[in-house]
């Protein structure tokens, strides 16, 4: 096949698809829930420093989640908004453990910590749609 008429193909299939999604979303018009997670983690750079002389910086990074293609207000939607919620945190603090190896908590705690602070955000949302987890 002649690579000018795949390309066409391609980008045909594409405008396709890009309106169908479109179209789908305009229908919806309903604002989805977001949740901004945010990580901070210390590490060796001044801010201040430590007893010992050890210059210290508090580096943050922040993700934002959205509920988009999930219905909160269900158990099983709930749920997997969670997961995002926990994916994304995981990614921020590996992001910052990659860029600052000497980062402080370790990737798990720190994530395990910014996972926690934006579940407020996230009940508020639940709640807000109506359902989400019984607890």
């Amino acid at each position: 096949m002649d690579g000018a008429v795949m390309n066409k193909k391609l980008i045909t299939a594409g405008t396709v698809a890009a309106l169908a999604v479109s179209s789908n979303v305009i229908a919806q018009n309903v604002p989805m829930p977001e949740v901004i997670v945010e990580t901070h983690r210390m590490v060796s750079t001044r801010i201040g420093q430590t007893a010992s002389g050890i210059p210290i910086k508090d580096v943050s990074m922040g993700y934002t989640v959205t509920a988009e293609g999930l219905d909160i207000s269900t158990e099983q939607g709930a749920r997997a908004f969670e997961a995002r919620i926990s994916h994304a945190a995981m990614a921020a603090c590996q992001e910052i453990g990659r860029r600052f190896r000497n980062a402080r908590p370790s990737d798990a705690e720190c994530a395990q910590q910014a996972t926690e602070r934006a579940m407020t955000q996230v009940r508020q949302a639940e709640a807000a749609a109506g359902g989400g987890k019984k607890e």
